[in-house]
């Protein structure tokens, strides 16, 4: 079953208060957020909302692909394991880091031996560690996990179940394109997602170039039952947003299921 889930830093403080937000997203029936600071977790937990996916360690910048950082990435993903773990937070989002010169294989092997030190402890706490795909033309220049099949790459390596990717949709179409192909064939490696439209991020709808209903029926039809978590800047006041992408990913889905 796939349940929706939204990115707080994209609605929050446009408009709603926290309270307002995260009880309109449960009454609208969201089952989580993203992306959450956590001294907001227990008012999340209170809507009866799971905190879907936080970031598991610092920063994008300077990731898993330096040998430098390995040393403090794997402590600080060691502490969020345990407080995802007490928190049923079910995935933690990783990142490979810039480029900064560095090959495909040695930022591949470099990721794979960090994260295949801690993905152990992940598994053993029920715990996901995401690698997260993001567009190296448009966002995050130089960020190195930047196409699928090397995310599907650093995967393989590792051989864990707790690893895995975050496929963001936005930023695969920056980078690629085919998503609907690219979601179906790389489909096991897929932990989380995440939306919007392109260009510009904007509200997943008619707008875009992105044609979302068949985007989340393809997710659907590949069996996947974690979270689509809504990660779009809001044209609107956030909550009529956040209803609309709602039942725009329901319609698909059960039309998918039906």
């Amino acid at each position: 079953m796939i349940r929706q889930s939204f990115s707080w830093w994209c609605f929050a403080d446009r408009g709603a208060e926290p309270e307002a937000l995260l009880a309109g997203a449960a009454r609208m029936g969201y089952a989580g957020v993203d992306l959450i600071g956590e001294e907001l977790w227990p008012a999340a937990k209170e809507h009866g909302l799971t905190i879907a996916a936080v970031n598991g360690h610092g920063t994008i910048e300077h990731g898993l692909n330096r040998k430098e950082d390995a040393g403090r990435i794997e402590e600080e993903l060691r502490r969020s394991i345990e407080k995802a773990k007490e928190w049923e937070i079910p995935v933690l989002i990783c990142f490979s880091g810039n480029r900064e010169g560095l090959s495909d294989e040695e930022g591949l092997g470099q990721c794979a031996e960090t994260l295949g030190r801690v993905a152990p402890l992940a598994a053993a706490a029920g715990v996901t560690l995401a690698v997260e795909l993001l567009n190296s033309k448009v966002d995050h220049p130089d960020y190195q996990c930047d196409r699928t099949w090397w995310g599907g790459e650093l995967c393989g390596r590792v051989k864990s179940p707790a690893v895995k990717l975050l496929y963001d949709i936005y930023h695969m179409q920056v980078m690629e394109g085919d998503v609907v192909r690219t979601i179906k064939s790389h489909n096991g490696d897929i932990a989380h997602y995440h939306t919007a439209g392109n260009p510009g991020r904007g509200q997943p709808d008619g707008t875009q170039e992105l044609y979302y209903p068949a985007i989340y029926k393809a997710i659907a039809g590949t069996g996947y039952g974690g979270f689509i978590s809504h990660e779009f800047i809001p044209p609107m006041p956030p909550l009529e947003a956040l209803r609309l992408a709602y039942e725009d990913c329901e319609s698909a889905v059960s039309s998918q299921i039906g």
